[in-house]
């Protein structure tokens, strides 16, 4: 099936940061897992697999709209502790997010929507997973103190 050129290009840029979402998420863990963390490197762990599957599902739909992916991951913004490795895993869930609505908008245009679907998908993952799991550990952080939160996350 050939899709719409501008529905296949956004993908590519969906997949490139799907890409350095996994790629972030992989640094964090294994910053995590280091650093005696366990709980956290378990969730972040999760997050890159699941950050792969939504990858495989935009490279898999770019393939079958006749167009050619492109795997380079954008550059990723690592954190050098955990407030600030949560914050920016944040910040990159609210770039995705966005992203992703528009992608939405761009699908519905151009009447692609099973390509709506698999972002809208995405979107809810998004929003009530990923990014909702970040805001509620900062949230402790400033309730109870980074120490007690490190405690827990041991």
């Amino acid at each position: 099936m050939q899709g719409h050129a501008q529905v296949i290009d956004y993908f590519r840029e969906l997949l490139r940061g799907e890409l350095a979402a996994r790629d972030q998420y992989f640094l964090h863990s294994r910053m995590y897992q280091d650093w005696g963390f366990a709980k956290l490197f378990e969730r972040i762990n999760h997050e890159m697999e699941e950050e792969t599957q939504h990858a495989d599902a935009l490279l898999q739909r770019i393939l079958f709209l006749g167009g050619t992916p492109d795997m380079s991951p954008e550059g990723i913004t690592p954190g050098h502790d955990v407030p600030s490795m949560l914050r920016s895993d944040l910040a990159l869930e609210y770039k995705v997010r966005a992203a992703l609505a528009k992608g939405i908008a761009l699908c519905e245009q151009f009447g692609d929507y099973p390509s709506r679907d698999i972002l809208a998908a995405q979107l809810k993952d998004t929003e009530e997973d990923h990014a909702y799991w970040l805001e509620q550990q900062l949230g402790l952080i400033d309730r109870i103190g980074l120490q007690n939160y490190l405690q827990s996350r041991a």
